[in-house]
């Protein structure tokens, strides 16, 4: 018998994406930025550090580059939870909103960090009224969706149980009419598991 699917988000579920960002910005300009709001959702908006013109944001893109994909940190009790996952009987996936080009760096990094994961399935981000990751999960059929950003559910089946990650506040996405598409709602991957295995 399979074992049933959860799939999970990577950056903001179980990779910490502001600290990655944080250390490319280091890269890019040659000093680490200083943090200006923990609670911002949007990491421009939590390091201090200026708005950048067009030649600016092309030279800072350049360094979210395969080893930047390789080496962005997990999220604190993010690869505990999801071990708790696997011993419990489920197999996980990473649906990462990801340039494809990038998806075997992202499983790399999620390996490497100890991950239970042996798949991630790179979507890209195209904006749309429906989520760039909801083919995947149609194919997936997945019993459980975890993810940390709202608009990503729009599309979901509804058989499947999409959880939502808050994290930080200030700046969030997620509110709004889409709510409704939200079958549960956790601070964290480790708040999620304890409430899904309880």
């Amino acid at each position: 018998m399979p074992r049933p699917v959860i799939a999970v988000d990577a950056d903001g579920v179980l990779l910490d994406f502001h600290l990655g960002y944080a250390d490319a910005w280091r890269r890019a300009f040659g000093a680490a930025p200083a943090e200006r709001d923990p609670q911002a959702y949007w990491p421009i908006d939590r390091w201090d550090v200026p708005r950048l013109d067009e030649l600016g944001r092309e030279h800072f893109r350049r360094f979210f580059d395969e080893p930047f994909w390789q080496s962005v940190p997990a999220i604190e009790g993010a690869i505990d939870a999801s071990h708790r996952l696997v011993e419990a009987g489920f197999d996980l996936v990473c649906v990462s909103a990801l340039e494809l080009r990038y998806e075997a760096a992202r499983l790399h990094n999620l390996r490497r960090l100890g991950f239970p994961i042996e798949r991630v399935i790179a979507t890209g981000n195209e904006a749309g009224p429906r989520s760039p990751k909801a083919d995947a999960i149609e194919q997936l059929q997945p019993v459980a969706f975890v993810d940390d950003y709202l608009p990503y559910l729009r599309g979901v089946p509804a058989h499947v149980h999409t959880a939502l990650v808050l994290r930080a506040p200030n700046g969030s996405p997620n509110t709004g009419p889409d709510l409704a598409l939200v079958k549960s709602v956790h601070q964290d991957l480790a708040q999620f598991v304890r409430d899904w295995l309880a």
